[in-house]
């Protein structure tokens, strides 16, 4: 008997996805595999990959126990070919398929291969719309229009009225304004008494997906202690009651802040749940909104929390499928330099630095201010090939897959793609680091110092930049008080910028892909 064969990715762990949501139990065929083509494709962190296959193993057991019938490819599997035409390719010589239906997935890289499925395999193949965002990408292009450059605030407010989250009947903002990001920049006082994101101990399951990580991984940059990670829908949705319950009273004002040994503050820890399907974009914004009509908690944290969802989500994964393929290659400052070696060793005399990447090497995952003005501004600063720092992201964190990875890095981090994302680049100096976080005082390095081998080399690496890129940056409005500033300068100072900032950069040690384990 001919069948339905429906390939579900790791990205795809939602019951109400697009590619089943006609399947039929004891007709169809569900297949699913761990292969390592994927793996491989960058040098994923072993918790990101524990996590990922954990959550597809014990969907694969959701699923059957509905009924359906499920072709799950073990990585330890003998027969396992290695990548998904060669999964799918033995499905179809052991099976009677007449048809495959899969989600779009969330890689371009992917979802090119998959168009050609038909053709190499003589079979219709079905690529439905993952309907799981609250814009598709076709309502984003029409939105994005012939626009020249486009803004996530311009597009955030047209979701608002789309979606109705916190707008009156009137069809006003709830609070008389769209945004109060203004109010999320304090920074935290050490001692402060911050929640955690909830923690599941390992099933068996999960154990034995640990255990094959452990052996085939364990040389690659990350931990897999502790694992607290989510890893089924159930868990996933007390993770965010929990959040809503304890963490998004406080999330706005302390937003930006960072502390010495608190990972997270009041973030949320819920992308990675987001991003592999556990959780919904809009079962996660309507908690929110829920928990805010209930108990009136602060405007700048609810708005704050739902941009992130509806406003900067959504918008870069529309400009994803809007300029892939080409995206992933620009380079508007002309960056040359490799990452630094230490993104991989955690190996630096930077103490923000160490502590964020301390702690990805451990969790796999850090909240959006160390990765945008730490680990990004250190690469923005640096002027680290793009190519190379989207890479370590994508690789790193257990929410990274390319649609929101490659946005971000590329365009937010290190406006590659010349304002076409952000509106500026989002460059600062140890003062900022000092303002916002505990990291500075104990520190090998002097915040307050400007040059010098004892000075934060974020101060002069900051000014050097400004001075490199002059040409592209000065006629950006929001970038004139730093210009005036730096026209303050005295020649000889300028110069002594350049000169500590590539004597810095001239003694780190770049990567080098081939160490990278396996």
């Amino acid at each position: 008997m001919a069948r339905t064969l429906r390939f579900v990715f790791a990205d795809q762990l939602t019951h109400e996805l697009s590619s089943l949501a006609d399947a039929r139990a004891k007709h169809d065929l569900v297949l699913m595999a761990e292969v390592r083509a994927e793996t491989d494709h960058v040098p994923h962190h072993p918790k990101k990959i524990a996590f990922l296959f954990a959550a597809m193993r014990h969907f694969r057991d959701e699923l059957r126990d509905r009924g359906l019938e499920v072709r799950y490819v073990e990585l330890d599997d003998p027969d396992n070919r290695g990548s998904f035409e060669g999964e799918l390719a033995r499905a179809l010589d052991e099976l009677e398929i007449d048809r495959v239906v899969v989600t779009e997935p969330g890689e371009y890289r992917v979802l090119e291969r998959i168009k050609s499925w038909g053709e190499t395999f003589d079979l219709p193949v079905q690529i439905r719309s993952d309907d799981r965002f609250l814009c598709s990408t076709a309502e984003f292009a029409d939105w994005a229009g012939d626009r020249k450059q486009l803004r996530q605030e311009q597009f955030y407010r047209w979701m608002r009225q789309r979606t109705g989250w916190l707008m009156t009947k009137g069809g006003k903002p709830v609070g008389g304004r769209w945004n109060y990001d203004a109010e999320n920049r304090k920074p935290a006082a050490p001692g402060s008494d911050f929640p955690r994101p909830m923690h599941f101990a390992p099933d068996a399951t999960t154990e034995a997906v640990l255990d094959v990580v452990r052996r085939r991984f364990g040389s690659r940059f990350g931990e897999t202690e502790p694992f607290w990670f989510a890893v089924t829908r159930g868990e996933a949705r007390r993770a965010l009651a929990h959040f809503v319950q304890t963490g998004l009273e406080g999330f706005g004002d302390h937003q930006d802040a960072m502390l010495e040994g608190e990972d997270w503050l009041c973030h949320s820890a819920l992308s990675q749940y987001m991003n592999s399907g556990l959780l919904t974009a809009r079962e996660v914004g309507e908690a929110v909104l829920e928990a805010h009509r209930q108990r009136e908690l602060p405007l700048n944290s609810v708005e704050g929390f739902i941009r992130q969802i509806l406003g900067w989500r959504e918008y870069v994964r529309g400009i994803y499928w809007l300029k892939m393929p080409g995206y992933a290659k620009l380079n508007g400052l002309g960056n040359r330099r490799h990452l630094p070696a230490f993104y991989w060793t955690g190996e630096t005399d930077m103490r923000c630095m160490a502590h964020a990447l301390g702690q990805t090497r451990r969790e796999a995952l850090s909240h959006h201010i160390q990765r945008l003005m730490l680990t990004g501004n250190f690469a923005l600063l640096a002027g680290v090939i793009p190519e190379e720092i989207c890479t370590w992201y994508l690789a790193v964190y257990a929410d990274a897959f390319e649609w929101v990875e490659l946005p971000n890095v590329l365009g937010m981090v290190m406006h590659a793609d010349g304002g076409y994302l952000g509106s500026k680049p989002y460059a600062a100096s140890g003062n900022y680091i000092n303002r916002m976080s505990d990291f500075c005082g104990a520190c090998t390095y002097d915040v307050k110092e400007k040059l010098g081998p004892k000075a934060c080399p974020f101060n002069y690496l900051y000014w050097s930049f400004l001075i490199e890129h002059r040409e592209h940056l000065e006629e950006n409005p929001r970038m004139g008080p730093m210009f005036r500033t730096l026209d303050r300068m005295s020649e000889e100072r300028r110069e002594r910028i350049m000169e500590d900032a590539g004597r810095f950069l001239d003694g780190l040690e770049p990567w080098n892909p081939e160490n990278d384990g396996d």
